[in-house]
């Protein structure tokens, strides 16, 4: 791992905290209240980037084991389909109680970050599809929670889970499957790009010993 990569994984994790704290604050006194905070997939997406970036970072100072690489890439899937959904669904929806700077750090900039975090550092073993496949579970769980949560409080994160809205369940029903479908999509090119980075890692790190002994074979 690059020498730089904790303390930057550590200053990204600050960062993000600190617009987490601003946004949950901002929540808690405005009336919508610190629970709507938490039913958001985007906020609980970004803390659970939160734990994993500080976290790695202090485990790369410390020499203590690394978060475990199939939960990293769940991270990245998850923000990813955060920007990618806010990108395509969700940012034309008004939202007056936003606070800007962190709406484009939480949506946009932090999808991009842990993306280039898998990059720089892929995973050290092959992601396997079985993997990939565990990644969707928590995104069902949401879905269930949001549904239940949002009859019972009349209330729902997100436009589309809404069923008072035109279509009903059935427009939900698409929705989610359009949306697992995206999921999974975008899981299995996470795994691919860091399985294809991490075998070319790989094959540059074992060319080194080989040419050292060719040249010693030769030399003597």
């Amino acid at each position: 791992m690059h020498s730089w990569l904790a303390p930057a994984r550590l200053a990204v994790a600050a960062f993000l905290a600190v617009a987490l704290c601003f946004s949950g604050y901002h929540a808690a006194t405005d009336g919508s209240g610190v629970v709507n905070f938490l039913s958001y997939f985007t906020n609980l997406a970004n803390l659970a980037g939160l734990a994993v970036l500080g976290y790695g970072g202090w485990a790369g100072l410390t020499g203590r084991r690394p978060v475990p690489d199939a939960v990293r890439g769940a991270v990245v899937l998850y923000l990813a389909v955060t920007g990618l959904a806010y990108g395509t669904l969700l940012a034309t929806y008004p939202a007056p109680l936003v606070i800007p700077w962190v709406d484009d750090v939480l949506h946009r900039v932090m999808p991009l970050l842990v993306l280039a975090d898998w990059l720089i550092d892929p995973p050290a073993r092959p992601v396997r599809p079985r993997v990939v496949l565990g990644w969707l579970a928590f995104p069902l769980v949401y879905l269930a929670y949001a549904l239940l949560r949002g009859r019972a409080a009349d209330w729902y994160p997100y436009p589309f889970l809404d069923p008072a809205r035109h279509g009903g369940y059935r427009r939900i029903a698409g929705a989610s499957f359009l949306l697992a479908v995206a999921f999974l999509l975008v899981g299995a090119a996470v795994a691919a790009v860091g399985n294809a980075l991490a075998a070319h890692r790989a094959a540059r790190r074992g060319a080194a010993p080989n040419g050292r002994h060719a040249r010693a074979r030769t030399t003597g």
